[in-house]
């Protein structure tokens, strides 16, 4: 579900009989739930304003989405081999990195 730039993620849990969602593209922790699929939508979108409202309230921006900025940390080999690959790609490492990654998740997104 996605609202106002927010993505939620929702899952069943067995024990309480209840939709439970999270928040994902943010660092706050920004939960709800709801009894039922009908009422899951609008609980979502009422956390997200409550969020909304207290981050105003408090003076505090609301957390955005992520900046784009990810420290990766791997085996040296490996950096050397991705570094290589870039290289004979024509490319930054970055660049060769940020495709990678779009074409994995492009992937395991199609049917």
């Amino acid at each position: 579900m996605r609202y106002k730039g927010y993505e939620a993620l929702v899952s069943f849990d067995e024990d309480d009989r209840i939709l439970h969602g999270r928040v994902l593209n943010t660092r706050d922790v920004i939960s709800f739930e709801a009894d039922t699929s009908d009422n899951i939508e609008q609980a979502f979108r009422d956390a997200i304003d409550d969020y909304l409202e207290q981050c105003t309230e408090s003076g505090r921006e609301p957390d955005k989405s992520f900046s784009g900025k990810l420290i990766l940390r791997i085996d040296p080999r490996l950096h050397r081999d991705v570094y290589l690959e870039a290289a004979r790609n024509g490319t930054s490492l970055n660049t060769w990195i940020a495709e990678s990654l779009r074409n994995r998740v492009a992937a395991d997104r199609s049917p």
